[in-house]
């Protein structure tokens, strides 16, 4: 049941897809710091410049299209070198091992990671962006996430 999924776990899911949105749109690549939280989270891209509301307004449109398009969020796992192929293991944790983890949302996102998912994308609820802030080449992006249907 959806209202029984905790809340840092539609948080980190709506992380997934607002880095791939930020790829996708910019081409900046996924964020470098994230702080995901139940009640609001950030993250944080290398970027040259801020973000104008438009654009703003086009990043939420498109994450809450991502997840009102339900697609499955699935898990394979695979080698550490045949992940370093395609991904970026930057952020991966040491202790991450030798077979990795990649969560996989519909056609749209493919990452590592060990953190806890919802199992569709529809279970995420609303994203909101609160604010954004540009501090030298430091882009941050607050968002809130409202209950699903």
């Amino acid at each position: 049941m959806t209202q029984d999924i905790d809340p840092k776990t539609r948080m980190h899911s709506a992380e997934h897809i607002l880095n791939q949105t930020m790829v996708r749109m910019f081409d900046c690549g996924r964020c470098f710091s994230a702080h995901i939280e139940k009640k609001k989270s950030k993250c944080d891209y290398r970027f040259d410049r801020p973000l104008s509301g438009k654009e703003l307004e086009e990043i939420e449109t498109r994450v809450n299209g991502i997840i009102a398009s339900n697609l499955p969020v699935e898990t394979a796992f695979i080698s550490k070198d045949e992940a370093r192929i395609t991904f970026n293991l930057e952020r991966l944790p040491g202790e991450a091992g030798d077979t990795l983890r990649v969560v996989r949302m519909g056609d749209y996102d493919a990452v590592p990671c060990v953190g806890d998912h919802v199992t569709t994308t529809g279970q995420i609820g609303s994203f909101r962006i609160i604010s954004s802030s540009f501090d030298g080449s430091v882009l941050r992006i607050r968002y809130k996430l409202d209950k699903p249907a």
